[in-house]
């Protein structure tokens, strides 16, 4: 009982507890730069906690005192003098010692979209499709905020709010998430194109584009047809963008 009434013990389950639920917890799985930015949060906010008031301060600092000036503990002062320096060290070379990379090969960045995909058992011909809601002008600009607060829900984190791939999550991911701001992005593709690689994700790139380690995720599991089709609207609006047209032959 005496251990769990330690500051020290407390604030360092707090921390192994917090790293495990960011580490473990969330799926997919959060990468390391953005774990690193909240337990930063969590050691700020535990040293709140244990500096709250003289006693709690003092409880935090005791065993530390102890390791550091009690006769009877030099032998753990030994072992940690030892220990120590062999982890920063390691973690030192494993940061600046070069990988084994596997040589680059050729992939298509944007393949050529299937004919037609399943979406929820229903066949979407891809070749030629245009975005249906466009049809219903009065109701552009109801689409247009819909798809807009569904793009923040969903999509932010990683394309950011300015939709320019620079999301919370961005720096974790090679390739990077899709700047949409880049005239060379959505403004050279059709919308089908872009409800294709929403609805299928990575998961649903062909053999061409690989290797590849997108985590955009499939999106035809948690969105509906309408919804995918209304953020594509909201991302050529808020970006300025136009969608490239299917070619009509004459």
């Amino acid at each position: 009982m005496n251990l769990l009434r330690s500051r020290f013990f407390q604030a360092v389950l707090i921390l192994v507890v917090a790293f495990c639920l960011l580490r473990f917890g969330i799926r997919p799985p959060a990468p390391y730069s953005v774990i690193k930015i909240y337990m930063l949060v969590v050691v700020l906010a535990v040293l709140i906690y244990v500096s709250a008031d003289v006693d709690s301060w003092r409880s935090f600092v005791r065993p530390i005192r102890s390791t550091l000036m009690d006769p009877n503990r030099r032998l753990l002062r030994l072992v940690l003098a030892v220990i120590l320096p062999i982890l920063l060290g390691y973690y030192a070379y494993s940061q600046a010692a070069a990988k084994p990379q596997a040589p680059p090969e050729l992939r298509a960045v944007h393949p050529a979209p299937p004919g037609s995909i399943q979406f929820r058992g229903k066949d979407i011909n891809i070749s030629g499709v245009e975005n249906p809601l466009r049809k219903d002008q009065a109701k552009f600009k109801e689409h247009v905020a819909a798809g807009g607060a569904t793009y923040i829900r969903n999509c932010m984190y990683c394309h950011g709010d300015n939709l320019d791939g620079q999301g919370h999550f961005a720096k974790g991911f090679n390739p990077p998430p899709a700047n949409f701001q880049d005239p060379g992005t959505i403004a050279m593709l059709q919308e089908a194109y872009l409800f294709w690689r929403i609805a299928k994700g990575g998961p649903g790139l062909p053999k061409e584009s690989t290797p590849w380690n997108s985590v955009m995720p499939a999106w035809e599991d948690r969105l509906t047809e309408e919804q995918i089709w209304q953020v594509i609207m909201y991302l050529y609006d808020a970006t300025d963008q136009q969608p490239r047209r299917w070619e009509t032959s004459h």
